[in-house]
């Protein structure tokens, strides 16, 4: 089953919604859509860090 099965069947995934009804397949694909979703935000807050990090070197002069 993928992603956009998973969609159409169940609707989108939400924090602290109900996992009752879904079944393994469809828990499994939600939990490798969450993990690519955890490894998009690390890598936006490394960029941020990055970002914050160079201005404190400026101020740092």
């Amino acid at each position: 089953m993928d992603e956009e099965t998973i969609t159409k069947k169940s609707g989108p995934h939400h924090v602290g919604m109900a996992l009752d009804r879904l079944s393994i397949d469809e828990l499994e694909v939600r939990i490798g859509l969450l993990k690519e979703e955890i490894e998009r935000l690390r890598l936006e807050i490394k960029k941020k860090d990055a970002t914050r990090s160079a201005a404190e070197n400026v101020f740092k002069l």
